[in-house]
């Protein structure tokens, strides 16, 4: 991939314009230098250039406001029911997640890789990309009264990293890199507004709204 400049993106009933603030991507591939499988030209190479580069974006964030950002320990593929355990729970099949207790990322690798090969690469970065702003809301010590907050949070999260790795020429955009985005963040919805269960995500539309806050706005808007 070089993933993904958006140069609209639906939300809701209509449709959002990117902000016009933004510089616009490039078509040039500044990690042409780097292998295949570290540009994002494979599933295993877009894990690892979606990591290296969202943790490369927070610490400069960080960094920016005079905080310091804490690595992630590693990135743990697994396959269904063999994943690493967090705080005595185990991990579950068809799920990606952080562990604050090992300071580090776990994802069910078939799964992933099932909607790498169905929805398009930008599952990736929007799965990996996720994970890691709940690592960023640990390492703020942020407080929610509903799950379903801390998990919109963290999807703007996502798209403020995107956006502005997009923005920064870091990654370049392919046609059909939007669609791609619209499809995945849907198929993450919950079935139902049911904004009160302990595992509440939020629907479609709410998980499409609040990426697109950050992609647009950047992550102080999230």
């Amino acid at each position: 991939m070089t993933v993904l400049a958006l140069a609209v993106l639906a939300a809701g009933c209509g449709r959002l314009p990117v902000a016009t603030d933004r510089q616009e991507p490039s078509t040039a591939r500044p990690e042409a230098s780097r292998s295949a499988d570290e540009t994002g030209e494979t599933f295993e190479g877009d894990i690892r250039l979606a990591a290296r580069l969202g943790e490369d974006f927070w610490r400069r964030r960080f960094a920016a406001e005079g905080a310091n950002y804490r690595p992630l320990r590693e990135f743990v593929p697994y396959r269904s029911q063999d994943g690493p355990a967090c705080g005595g729970e185990p991990a579950l099949p068809e799920n990606a997640f952080y562990c604050p207790d090992g300071h580090f990322v776990a994802f069910d690798e078939p799964w992933m890789r099932g909607m790498y090969d169905r929805l398009g690469d930008a599952s990736a970065y929007l799965i990996i990309l996720h994970e890691i702003g709940h690592a960023v809301q640990a390492q703020t010590m942020s407080q929610y009264r509903l799950n379903v907050e801390r998990e919109l949070q963290a999807d703007c999260y996502a798209g403020g990293a995107l956006g502005s790795l997009v923005a920064e020429r870091r990654l370049g955009p392919e046609e059909g890199d939007d669609e791609e985005l619209l499809v995945n963040l849907a198929a993450a919805g919950d079935p139902t507004d049911a904004w009160w269960r302990p595992d509440a995500h939020g629907t479609a539309e709410q998980r499409q709204q609040a990426f697109t806050v950050g992609y647009n706005q950047g992550v102080g808007a999230c």
